[in-house]
């Protein structure tokens, strides 16, 4: 997920010779942004303090991470982090700073992402201000106040670009047992998520009036919108499926 904003930024014209990535594990991707000006694992007493820290480990890994980050951060230095289940009373433990604690997702690489954003006590107006430029050069910013929320976000939006190509798998998955070649298959779930997304993206129309207006009365789609809206169908799955996240975003924070 940091690679993919920091690709964004980057994309957005953000000058590389002011970022650096602290990663033990670079991948090529970014070890080849080194030929673009982006320092890669500085040292803290060669870098010093640094105006905007982005936390974007795995939550598993934080404590570990965090004491090493912990050197870059001084007492007026933005802390973003993009940790799922993290806590801002965590991070502020770990790493200090003045703590913003934001749930992206992996449409941000395209500028198609969208940000739920929770800040701090500490974080004053002019940070706020950074933190938003940040993630709006990668798509949308929602901002709470109520740091509770960011679990039920982390569930819905942070992971849910998963559930949608999961959606698009399984359409094709079904086209094959259907009759459809593999690949036709494929090519029609691919395109019908994607056309649906952008169609989606660009009304305003309400979800279920666009639902609505493919459905024909005893039409092919009714047909299967019958067994995707029976009472074992979609609605009760994805609402485990949001639960069980949820629950695990929790669980990291303990």
């Amino acid at each position: 997920m940091g690679g993919a904003m920091l690709t964004g930024w980057l994309a957005q014209g953000l000058a590389p010779e002011q970022v650096a990535v602290i990663d033990p594990y670079l991948s090529p991707e970014i070890s080849a942004l080194a030929v673009k000006g982006v320092r890669l694992n500085p040292q803290a007493k060669d870098l010093g303090t640094v105006d905007t820290l982005v936390v974007a480990v795995k939550p598993q890994s934080f404590r570990d991470a965090g004491a090493a980050l912990k050197g870059f951060v001084g007492p007026s230095t933005l802390v973003v982090s993009i940790m799922a289940g993290t806590t801002m009373s965590a991070l502020e433990e770990v790493v200090g700073g003045a703590v913003v604690r934001a749930m992206p997702n992996t449409p941000a690489a395209i500028g198609r992402g969208i940000t739920v954003a929770v800040p701090s006590k500490r974080v004053t107006a002019a940070q706020r201000a950074m933190t938003d430029a940040l993630l709006k050069a990668t798509g949308l910013v929602e901002w709470v106040d109520d740091e509770s929320l960011m679990d039920a976000v982390t569930a819905v939006s942070g992971s849910g670009p998963a559930y949608v190509f999961l959606l698009a798998e399984e359409l094709a998955r079904a086209g094959v047992a259907a009759g459809l070649p593999e690949q036709l298959a494929t090519t029609l779930a691919r395109a019908t998520v994607a056309g649906s997304g952008e169609l989606l993206h660009r009304s305003d129309l309400p979800l279920a009036t666009l639902r609505q207006n493919v459905t024909s009365p005893g039409g092919t789609t009714a047909a299967a919108l019958e067994v995707l809206m029976a009472n074992n169908g979609m609605q009760p799955l994805m609402t485990r499926a949001i639960a069980a996240a949820t629950r695990r975003s929790k669980e990291l924070a303990k």
